[in-house]
């Protein structure tokens, strides 16, 4: 047999969630979002594209085919010296590697007891360490969408 119950004894979900969330909602604060690795990963990442932009705002004015090398250039790994298929951003000095060739030499010069200077040329930054590397997910879909035009 199945048994009935009255309805009024179930509860009222869509409410219960609606508090729930009220409720959660309400302890949020800006000092959690200030804290959050994600949070603050994306805010670097909008200063270095807006960094970018104002340098090229005068794009229009350079020949084409300048503009079409210097774009292909800042998809060049400095190490590697070819295009970046997995870009990492060094959060120390913000230049940008192949992960698997700055891996590499990180490993090297760890098995050697060295420290890894910045492979960009002309950057002062002298210890790279694979905690201070991070995808750099707008980088890869900028080379992404470069590649497929």
């Amino acid at each position: 047999q199945i048994k009935r119950e009255k309805t009024e004894n179930i509860p009222d979900l869509k409410n219960l969630v609606k508090e729930k969330f009220t409720a959660l909602e309400s302890e949020n604060n800006d000092s959690d979002l200030q804290r959050n690795e994600k949070y603050l990963y994306f805010k670097d990442q909008l200063k270095e594209m807006r960094k970018q932009y104002n340098n090229n705002e005068d794009i229009e004015e350079i020949d084409e085919d300048i503009a079409v090398t210097q774009s292909q250039m800042n998809f060049i790994c400095p190490i590697t010296q070819m295009e970046m298929k997995r870009p990492v951003r060094n959060k120390v000095c913000g230049h940008i590697y192949e992960e698997d060739a700055i891996l590499r030499i990180i490993e090297n010069r760890k098995q050697q007891r060295k420290k890894v200077r910045c492979p960009k040329i002309g950057c002062s930054h002298a210890d790279v360490k694979q905690a201070d590397l991070l995808p750099d997910e707008a980088f890869k879909r900028a080379i992404d969408s470069q590649n497929k035009q």
